[in-house]
């Protein structure tokens, strides 16, 4: 399969074109979201360059930080990347994370927040369907470079794959799980339920709230996939993408409970009541109170 094209000199990737569709879709739905809620939408362009440089740098470290077992048989280590600067920024030879994009892209995004003084949590909410929907094209990217597969598999759905891009031990299996579509498609489920939530509780959410509901529910379908993965990214005997995920899941799902849990009194403590004017104070007299003048 064809990895991409020349123009002129000048090699073009599909999955680079993929990636960049999937940025401008991310747009496109917060751009929509932004609409919808009365918010500046030139702020999602302007704040997009910045989120995108983020990303792309936070994607490579993660990957130069946790490299897949394939290229750590290889010699393409952590120590190999240090020592070699030029191959640690040769993005083009592939080598990106998905948990670092999302990091580096939110940590710019904050930046960039602060900068223009508007609300980091009110915007991560209408970025995180977007977010969910990037990552839903951007697969489809590894699969056009045939690196994201999971174990052999004989199911309908199976794909192929060349001899050149199996890995070591699977040399005589030519089909596989298209693990780049159930995450694909784990993705386009989170991005509904993200909008469907914003929808359904936009009177009672919280800002931030809904990104906290992404940061549930992506970690979830990420960690189940990786037991079909093929090429890991350990770090002392433990596959870091996955034992991070559970852990992501907890603390997102802790800070969401946490900030909608009803506050109840503790003995001898009062417990919190809404404000009372002194209109009300009167009228509550009246009605309770027989010298305050009420009729039975």
């Amino acid at each position: 399969m064809r990895e991409g094209f020349y123009i002129g000199p000048l090699f073009i990737h599909y999955y680079g074109i993929l990636i960049m569709l999937g940025v401008l879709a991310a747009a496109w739905l917060t751009d929509r979201q932004a609409k919808k809620r009365g918010e500046n939408t030139d702020f999602v362009w302007d704040a997009l360059p910045w989120a995108l440089i983020g990303g792309i740098i936070g994607a490579r470290l993660w990957h130069i930080l946790f490299p897949p077992e394939s290229m750590v048989a290889t010699g393409i280590t952590t120590y190999f990347y240090l020592t070699h600067p030029l191959d640690a920024l040769a993005i083009w030879k592939g080598g990106l994370g998905i948990v670092g994009a999302v990091l580096g892209g939110a940590l710019a995004l904050f930046l960039y927040t602060r900068r223009k003084k508007v609300s980091f949590l009110v915007w991560t909410d209408m970025v995180a369907p977007g977010l969910a929907l990037a990552q839903a094209i951007g697969r489809w990217g590894n699969f056009v470079n045939q690196e994201l597969y999971g174990l052999p598999s004989n199911l309908p759905w199976a794909i192929y794959i060349d001899e050149t891009h199996r890995k070591k031990g699977f040399q005589d299996q030519a089909y596989y799980h298209p693990l780049f579509l159930y995450e694909s498609i784990w993705n386009l489920i989170n991005m509904g339920l993200l909008l469907w939530v914003g929808k359904k509780y936009a009177g009672k959410l919280k800002n931030g709230d809904i990104f906290l509901v992404y940061l549930i529910v992506y970690p979830i379908g990420r960690f189940l996939l990786e037991f079909l993965r093929v090429d890991t990214a350990y770090v002392m005997d433990i596959n870091a993408n996955q034992w991070l995920m559970p852990l992501t899941t907890i603390a997102a799902g802790g800070i969401l409970f946490f900030r909608h849990r009803k506050k109840m009194g503790r003995p001898g403590e009062e417990i919190e009541r809404p404000d009372v004017s002194p209109m009300d104070s009167d009228s509550q007299k009246s009605d309770n109170d027989p010298e305050g003048g009420s009729t039975h």
